[in-house]
């Protein structure tokens, strides 16, 4: 007669089948994959008004009443939905009156609506559809489908103040789109969409405000994008002298700065390859630096490659910072200028770090060649895998030929206006850098790669300089 199993080999053959046996995990307590979630925002007589529609489905941790396959019993399950809005809408949103935090927002009215309705095409037509009766309970309406409209409202002093907002609602989905509208008193709407948390926002902000926002935006932006930073450190590694990086970052930061701006004001393709074909390109940027490094390059030419590669990158700074003009109120321009300004500030910051650290490596440890080609082999080879895979991406969108109208030929000229500028930048740059190099070199003609060399510490004959 066979024995009888250990204990443990029964215990586990329980446990496993004590797992299969259990019930999945309830759908109520799925994170739904995309939220979309609409507000209105209206400052009136005495009360500040917040009306928002967001999927009962993101209302996770509740077991809302149902019925025959799904569908929400509607009477029985508005106090559970009440206490649910109250708890991931009004507890993650918070309102400011001239720089005051306002009392928490109280749900004035709350009604279930129909997904396909169109009661959020206006803020009256929201108002009125929330402070409807409900829907019958024989509607049949399946609970994963439902909206919840949602009217809140906080005590305010003046309906003319300047107001800000910093809704949270990230947490209601993996990828949660808001669009937020701001109606003020005696103005004209203001639109705002974006994803995720945007932080503090301003719904009219003064031009310092605006400013603020844009300098500390662009700063992250610097400090965000490793493949900009690992530019600078292609442009750093064989030249590690701040004043010999003057004319490579002047003439980086001029060229990026020209396609920011023309990008921001229209100029740029609105075609659907041209974001990947600019990613490709700045991973491309850090191949050819690298590249330039290994084989040393003679350093007077940086500056060119420098500007060169710069347009590029200014294309990809306006693509981060195109979704977030809407938070620049009138002030548009200002934004844009204070957006530029955190990117210098950002650069300025990595260099800043970066020049003492190569000096050290070089002066204490790394040989200068080889320490010039490890780096930059590090740097190429991070490079290349990024260009492979965007390029791949690139590939996969269609091209078609532009249609010979009087639209693509005022596109031709603002291109050729644009190039022009490009050209006289590169002029300007080209003339004062030589009169610079004149005047350093107290008119006998240095190179200023030989001059660059000296002042980084290199000799001019150590290879990949």
């Amino acid at each position: 007669m066979p024995s009888a199993p250990p204990l443990n080999r029964r215990t586990a053959a329980l446990v496993v089948a004590m797992i299969l046996l259990l019930p999945s995990w309830p759908e109520a307590h799925e994170i739904p994959t995309d939220v979309t979630v609409q507000a209105f925002v209206k400052p009136e007589a005495g009360v500040l008004r917040l009306l928002v529609r967001a999927p009962l489905g993101a209302f996770r941790d509740y077991d809302f009443p149902r019925r025959g396959p799904g569908y929400l019993r509607i009477s029985e399950a508005e106090p559970m939905v009440r206490e649910a809005a109250e708890q991931w809408i009004g507890e993650y949103v918070v309102f400011e009156e001239a720089g005051t935090r306002l009392p928490p927002p109280e749900l004035a009215a709350l009604r279930v609506s129909q997904p396909g309705d169109r009661a959020f095409a206006t803020y009256d037509r929201a108002l009125e559809n929330v402070r409807a009766p409900p829907l019958p309970d024989g509607t049949d309406l399946v609970w994963q489908q439902a909206a919840v409209d949602m009217l809140f409202e906080v005590p305010i002093e003046n309906a003319a103040s300047d107001f800000s907002v910093e809704p949270r609602w990230a947490h209601l989905g993996l990828r949660t789109l808001t669009v937020l509208r701001f109606l003020p008193a005696g103005g004209t709407e203001r639109a705002f969409q974006y994803t995720g948390n945007p932080g503090l926002v301003r719904l009219d902000p003064r031009w310092h405000q605006a400013a603020w926002r844009f300098v500390v935006f662009g700063f992250d932006h610097i400090l965000d994008g490793i493949d900009h930073i690992l530019f600078l450190l292609c442009l750093v590694i064989p030249v590690r002298g701040f004043v010999a990086l003057v004319p490579i970052v002047t003439s980086f930061t001029v060229a990026h700065s020209i396609t920011l701006i023309a990008s921001a004001l229209g100029l740029a393709p609105d075609a659907l390859w041209f974001p990947p074909l600019i990613e490709t390109l700045i991973a491309l940027s850090i191949v050819f630096m690298a590249f330039e490094n290994v084989i040393g390059s003679p350093v007077a030419k940086r500056w060119a490659i420098a500007f060169g590669f710069g347009l590029v990158h200014g294309f990809g700074f306006s693509f981060a910072l195109s979704e977030s003009l809407q938070f620049a109120g009138a002030h548009l321009l200002t934004s844009l200028l204070a957006f530029n300004v955190g990117v210098e500030l950002g650069q300025l910051f990595v260099l800043a770090l970066a020049v003492p650290v190569l000096r050290l490596l070089f002066g204490r440890w790394l040989p200068e060649v080889m320490g010039t080609v490890v780096l930059s082999a590090v740097l190429a080879h991070t490079g290349w895998h990024w260009m492979l895979d965007r390029g791949a991406g690139l590939l996969r969108y269609d091209y078609s030929a532009p249609v010979m109208n009087a639209a693509f030929a005022a596109t031709v000229l603002r291109w050729v206006m644009l190039a022009l500028i490009v050209a006289g930048a590169a002029w300007g740059l080209r003339e004062a850098f030589g009169r610079l190099r004149w005047a350093r070199s107290g008119g006998r003609g240095v190179p200023v790669g030989a001059d660059a060399a000296v002042e980084s510490g290199a000799a001019s004959d150590r290879g990949p300089v």
